[in-house]
Parts: structure tokens; C-alpha cells; sequence
């Protein structure tokens, strides 16, 4: 069903141009015509990196809602509504609201060339301006330096998740160069909390901080370390003994670990041990290694079987998937993937390789996507047996006549866009 906020949306894809130009002047300008919304916010914690800033943002706010505290949040993209990328207080933007930010910040901005994200980015800064709330998570667009978000003069703190090579088209495809412009969300006397990162990312990073002045948390200042229970956080302040994070995959203990060692190095909110561990267990964000076995589509497979859904798209998402699917499991794993053109999907299949017994190419539906035939070849280049489907249910579909009864496991992935359609097509839409 249409909403008052979507037609305002269709002129503002029509009138701005779709295309990301990363400079700070015109969101400056437009945020100026606004009164300057930014400069009116709660404490921010601003978050860049190439993977894992959804995640860390989701435990983030899972942890201070489980201290009682109302937090904004500011993610992108969103998989099936507008309204996922702004939460207000804890719960997404309501479409009263999100309409009349959208007519005002068009109203201001007129004719005005501007990007899509630039005054979407605006309009997020406006409502959380009009909200009360104890803090707001501010999740980096592209890059960090030119990226919209970076207008907040002096955040609480600021992130940076694991940096690889990903958006080639806009911030190269040399590691440290990327790593810097990251790290332009750094700012004088705040404190800079860093992920684990490669030599040539860690070492442009704390190069970039040095230079303005940012206190510096890099990951030799805390540990992390599976147990059978869950996970151990342990830094200066002591060890903390935590559940399994809520979100699926090895990985999300550094995220997790990111996130609590954001909190535990400025802490103005009193957190307790019992606020880490009930957020680690309950934080949500959907097609990250989503588990959708009990979906319709995942009641298409022989019983035993598991289903996934995850948006990663870049080589290091597929490594990350690989570490996931390492493990002994003698029920084969089938991947349905629909990817974005511009993706390097030779790059993304590569770590897989050794885990994956067969390959379905599929449309990403309205998207300049790869086609089914081109990701079968870049899959046939590795030797990894593919074919091309019509959707991800056929491809369901022709799984469950290839393998009758026999349990399998199916991962959905290589597209958030992609992701957005399936949990449609499932009935699993963000809450």
C-alpha cells in the first residue's frame, strides 16, 4: 500500500541525482536552511568501516536499551522500507513524521542538486532534532571523511569496524586509502574506538588520528574469546563473562566486542555487566546470517535442512561466511546468490569455494545486477559446479527435486537489495 512519504520519495529520486557524490557542501548548506539540526542532537556515537557497522550498531543499541536508555539510530540501506533507516527512541520513524520531514527538508532544498542520501541524511538529523532521546547511533553511508554523516562537530565517540576493499568505484581500491578516508570521521579529543584491521588499514588510521588529535582504543586494549557458554570481554576494567550474541556467525564476537569496547571506554550511561549481557542476546538486524528455516521458503527444503539470508557482497563477506560454513557439517551447502554489477563476485566466491557444493545465479529484481548466466561463469571459474535460476524460490524448487529428502543447507546472499526481496517474499519484514 502507498504511503503519503513514498510519493514524496519517487520526486526526490526523480528531481536529485541517485548517483553518490561524496562532498560535505551541499549537506551543509541544506542542514543550515534547516537551523542547523545537527548541532541539536543527543550524544552521538558515529560508526564507519566497510563490514560489520550494522552489527555493531545493533548491539550498541541493544546494550543501551537494555540499560533503559532511548536511543536514535541512523542506518542505511534499508532492506524493504524507507522507515528502517530512522529510529526514533527506539522505534522506527512513523509515517506522520516521516512525511513531514521529507516535505520539509524538500521545501528548504527546492531545486537544489543534491544527492539522495545527502537529504535523506537530513531528514534523519531533523527528526532526531525533534525527538527526545539519550544518544544517537550514526552510521556511516560510504566512506567517512565526505560521507553526510560527517557534520557533527563533536561526537561522543566514534568506530571503526574491520576496513576492506569494497565501493571500489568511489574510495579506489587501495586499502590504506580507504582506510583514511575512513578515519575521517575522527575528530580532535574524541575518543576513536578501532576494530582489529590489517597492517596497511591500521597503520593509515592511527596515522589519520594522530593528525587531528583523536584518542585513540585500538584492539590491543581488549580481547575477546569464544567459551562454551557464549564469549569473554576482558580489558583493563576487568572480564566480562557473556551469552552467545544474538546474531549468527564467529564473527559477531569481535562486533559484539567492538561495541562493548566502545561503551566500556566512555561510559557517561552507568552500564552493568547485566545490561551487556542481556543486549549481546537480543540485538536484531535482519539478513545477517538470518536464519529463515522456519519461513515458506524454507519449509520448501527437506526436513533437516537450514536456510539463510545475508546481504554481504564483498571478498571479506565472503570470508566471513566461509569461517561460518567451516565447520564439519556433512549436509551439503548450496548457494542462491543475486549480486550488483559493480561487485566482485569472483572475490566474494573465492573463500567459499572449499564449502560449497553447488552455485544458483539469480536477478537481483529491479537492480543493476549481474545476470544469472554471468554469475555462473565467474562461479565455473573456480571450478564450483552453477547454474543459472529464474528466482531464489525456483531455484528452492529444483533443490528440493535434486536432492529429495536428503538435508541441506541453503545460503541467500550477495545483496542487501537482493535481501529485501526475500524477506518480502517471506513475510519476515523489519521491525
Amino acid at each position: 500500500m502507498s504511503r503519503p512519504s513514498d510519493k514524496v520519495l519517487e520526486r526526490l529520486f526523480r528531481l536529485h541525482p541517485k548517483k553518490i557524490d561524496l562532498s560535505l557542501d551541499r549537506m551543509t548548506d541544506l542542514l543550515a536552511k534547516l537551523g542547523h539540526p545537527e548541532r541539536h542532537l543527543p550524544p552521538v556515537i558515529h560508526v564507519a568501516g566497510t563490514n560489520g557497522k550494522g552489527s555493531t550498531v545493533a548491539y550498541l543499541r541493544a546494550i543501551l536499551e537494555a540499560a533503559g536508555l532511548r536511543v536514535h539510530v541512523y542506518n542505511s540501506p534499508h532492506l524493504v522500507r524507507f522507515a528502517e533507516r530512522i529510529r526514533l527512541a527506539g522505534k522506527l520513524i512513523d509515517e506522520d513524521t516521516l512525511f513531514q520531514c521529507l516535505l520539509d527538508c524538500e521545501q528548504v532544498n527546492g531545486p537544489t542538486p543534491i544527492t539522495y542520501f545527502e537529504i535523506t541524511t537530513a531528514i534523519a538529523f531533523k527528526a532526531f532534532a525533534d525527538c527526545p532521546a539519550d544518544v544517537v547511533l550514526l552510521e556511516v553511508g560510504l566512506g567517512g571523511r565526505l560521507d553526510a554523516t560527517n557534520v557533527v562537530d563533536q561526537p561522543l565517540s566514534t568506530v571503526i569496524t574491520p576496513v576492506s576493499i569494497d565501493h571500489e568505484q568511489f574510495l579506489g581500491s587501495d586499502l590504506g586509502g580507504i582506510a583514511q578516508e575512513k578515519a575521517g570521521i575522527a575528530k580532535a579529543g574524541v575518543p576513536l574506538i578501532i576494530a582489529p584491521q590489517s597492517a596497511p588499514a591500521q597503520a593509515a588510521i592511527l596515522n589519520y588520528a594522530d593528525h587531528v588529535g583523536a584518542q585513540v582504543t585500538d584492539s590491543d586494549s581488549w580481547s575477546v574469546q569464544a567459551t562454551e557458554d557464549g564469549f569473554t570481554y576482558q580489558d583493563d576494567q576487568g572480564a566480562l563473562s557473556l551469552p552467545h550474541p544474538a546474531l549468527n556467525g564467529p564473527h559477531q564476537i569481535a562486533n559484539a566486542g567492538l561495541a562493548i569496547a566502545c561503551l566500556r571506554h566512555q561510559d557517561p550511561f552507568s552500564l552493568t555487566a547485566a545490561h551487556y549481557a542481556t543486549g549481546i542476546a537480543s540485538a536484531n538486524w535482519p539478513a545477517r546470517l538470518q536464519d529463515i528455516t522456519g519461513s515458506r521458503f524454507g519449509k520448501m527444503l527437506p526436513d533437516g535442512s537450514a536456510l539463510w539470508l545475508d546481504g554481504g557482497h564483498n571478498p571479506a563477506a565472503g570470508q566471513i561466511l566461509a569461517d561460518n560454513f567451516s565447520d564439519k557439517d556433512d549436509r551439503p551447502l548450496i548457494l542462491i546468490c543475486g549480486m550488483m554489477a559493480s561487485k566482485d563476485t569472483t572475490g566474494f566466491f573465492a573463500p567459499l569455494k572449499p564449502h560449497v557444493a553447488k552455485v544458483y545465479g539469480i536477478t537481483v529484481v529491479g537492480e543493476d545486477s549481474h545476470s544469472p548466466d554471468n554469475i555462473v561463469a565467474m562461479a565455473d571459474s573456480l571450478k564450483i559446479p552453477a547454474t543459472p535460476a529464474a528466482s531464489a524460490k525456483a531455484a528452492l524448487e529444483e533443490i528440493r527435486a535434486t536432492y529429495g529428502d536428503t538435508p541441506v543447507r541453503v545460503l541467500i546472499c550477495g545483496s542487501l537489495y537482493l535481501a529485501g526481496q526475500i524477506l518480502v517474499d517471506t513475510d519476515l519484514l523489519p521491525t
